[in-house]
């Protein structure tokens, strides 16, 4: 098995493009807090249909990404995005091929 990644799939309600941003951003941070400062994530927006973006991060193992999941504080952070949704299809994907 290749290094896990998590991505997501958000499409926000019209009008909290930038709230979206600033609480994903947030959630980011807090989990660079609490997991360490390996983390990292990126924030993609299409550039078709501006309410639309693509998250996407790497792991060190789908423990990893379970246990962050499980964190005290995650299910919240998650909710308070939720908020300002229209859809969201979360994913955990493993990486079996990788260019440059």
């Amino acid at each position: 098995m290749g290094r896990p990644h998590t991505m997501g799939v958000w499409v926000t309600k019209p009008g909290h493009e930038e709230d979206f941003i600033a609480t994903w951003r947030e959630l980011g941070d807090w989990t660079q807090t609490e997991i360490g400062g390996n983390a990292s994530a990126k924030l993609l927006r299409d550039l078709a249909d501006p309410r639309r973006f693509v998250s996407i991060g790497p792991w060190d193992s789908l423990e990893a990404i379970e246990a962050w999941r499980a964190l005290p504080g995650f299910r919240e952070r998650v909710a308070r995005m939720r908020e300002l949704l229209d859809s969201f299809e979360p994913y955990t994907l493993d990486l079996v091929a990788e260019v440059g």
